[in-house]
């Protein structure tokens, strides 16, 4: 075990408050600036784990001495990825897509460690959505809960209503696997 400090390469509130929440606190956190636009017929687990391993990349980089864990977590119908919603249109057209079946949700986890080596993984979730009336999508739409959401929403909040299905991590849908990234930490020799 060694004691490098570990680095949360994600601008993620969300990510931050998941490992809390498993009592790991990262020394900093340091958001990869990096491209993000999907490659031409790239699938949804291809696609998270380029991502995530991009993130990691980029900031392992700058910060060579510590630990550095990323994620990407795309939601995904077939083999369409849904963006992330940056206004009340996308958002629209992702949950009436949603709305009635099933989607996955793929994380993509990479952790770099200080002597190079890298621990991968991709989680993937099941997830079912209610057939979502109009006056439920016009409320949830109202919440501006879904603003910067993969697929358009947050399981966390209000659109856990919504859900009659899940089978996976439900941690991964809000953004990190936490029983894959302890696993991944506790491989490479960090100690908390």
């Amino acid at each position: 075990m060694t004691k490098a400090p570990l680095i949360l390469a994600s601008a993620s509130p969300r990510r931050l408050e998941l490992l809390r929440q498993i009592g790991i606190e990262p020394a900093a956190v340091d958001p990869a600036e990096i491209d993000e636009t999907p490659l031409k017929n790239e699938l949804p687990t291809v696609y998270a784990q380029r991502v995530a391993g991009a993130k990691a990349a980029a900031v392992h980089a700058r910060r060579g001495d510590a630990f550095v864990l990323a994620a990407d977590t795309v939601v995904a119908v077939g083999r369409r990825l849904l963006p992330k919603a940056e206004d009340v249109d996308t958002a629209r057209t992702c949950l009436e897509l949603l709305s009635g079946r099933r989607h996955r949700v793929v994380g993509g986890i990479v952790l770099a460690a200080p002597d190079g080596r890298r621990a991968t993984r991709v989680v993937v979730t099941s997830v079912a959505f209610k057939r979502l009336s109009p006056r439920e999508l016009d409320a949830y739409l109202a919440s501006g809960e879904w603003n910067g959401k993969a697929g358009g929403y947050a399981i966390q909040g209000i659109a856990a209503a919504f859900v009659s299905f899940l089978s996976g991590s439900y941690s991964n849908v809000v953004g990190l696997s936490l029983y894959d990234v302890r696993q991944m930490l506790t491989g490479v020799g960090f100690e908390p």
